[in-house]
């Protein structure tokens, strides 16, 4: 990799690409209302499916009637990580910004990925903004963060159809649609919700939140952080969020950039305007010329 590049400050700008990034479960699809906003403001975005994910999902075969096989049949997606996935979202990122750098937009455990890309990479981030994402920059793994009592009131677990320490992947029944929607989608308007908890995959690779992601000052520290603080989120607790902006400052060469939503963990699909607009008006970086 290249060194990193003279940065200067501006707010986002027509010619940075804008690169979002979903969480655990969702695709790329999660961001079509934003992306929307983000046109309408004369910005150019990309939306991306993870490994796994999306059209690159490769579900196990499961008969969902019969617990025992869902509870014990291995993953597909079992042998990703973190780093797998950063190397393919650093691809990505190259190829939407044609060697430019972007700013990176990643929600929940879209988050671990976007972190450990932009230690590989950080000459392709223009900034990076979390939006009630996992931020793991301690070198801990994010399932440590989960168990700390920051973490508590995350109601993910109660989704889980298997182990995943058995089965490899974060397995979870989507036939609880009431869990589902409190969850995820308790303040999005009862057809969306819908519309996207029929969209969400069942599965998810375990591996994303177990591996200890590693990064520097002198690279991921280097780039403008932001952060879309969610208040009444079920999956990332406000406690946790606050958490990882604290341990984000402690290792970056400036503050984050917090803005705080009254929102749940989905504001892509319950404020997508304001999401955007905190998007636009993000203090990006631009390569010197």
């Amino acid at each position: 990799m290249t060194g990193v590049p003279s940065l200067t400050s501006a707010t986002v700008q027509a010619e940075t690409p804008i690169v979002l990034v979903h969480g655990l479960w969702h695709g790329s699809w999660c961001w079509s209302l934003v992306a929307e906003e983000l046109a309408s403001r004369g910005l150019s975005s990309v939306a991306v499916d993870l490994d796994g994910h999306g059209l690159k999902h490769r579900p196990a075969h499961l008969t969902w009637s019969d617990p025992a096989a869902v509870a014990t049949t291995p993953s597909r997606l079992a042998g990703l990580t973190a780093s797998s996935a950063a190397a393919t979202l650093v691809r990505q990122i190259t190829r939407i910004g044609d060697g430019r750098p972007c700013l990176v937009v990643a929600h929940s455990m879209g988050g671990i990925v976007a972190t450990a890309a932009a230690e590989l990479a950080p000459e392709l981030f223009a900034g990076l903004v979390y939006v009630a994402a996992h931020a793991p920059v301690s070198g801990q793994p994010s399932d440590t963060y989960r168990a700390r009592d920051e973490g508590a009131g995350d109601t993910v677990p109660q989704l889980f159809a298997a182990d995943p320490a058995v089965v490899g992947s974060f397995r979870i029944d989507l036939g609880r649609r009431d869990l589902v929607r409190s969850t995820f989608y308790h303040d999005v308007d009862p057809e969306t919700a819908d519309a996207a908890i029929a969209l969400l995959s069942p599965e998810a690779p375990a591996g994303f939140s177990a591996e200890a992601v590693q990064v520097s000052a002198a690279r991921y520290g280097s780039i403008p952080h932001g952060y879309v603080l969610c208040t009444q989120d079920y999956a990332v607790p406000i406690a946790l969020q606050r958490l990882f902006v604290k341990e984000i400052d402690e290792i970056s060469a400036r503050p984050t950039t917090v803005t705080e939503f009254e929102s749940s963990h989905s504001p892509f699909l319950s404020r997508p305007a304001e999401l955007a607009e905190a998007i636009a008006t993000f203090p990006a970086s631009q390569q010197d010329s």
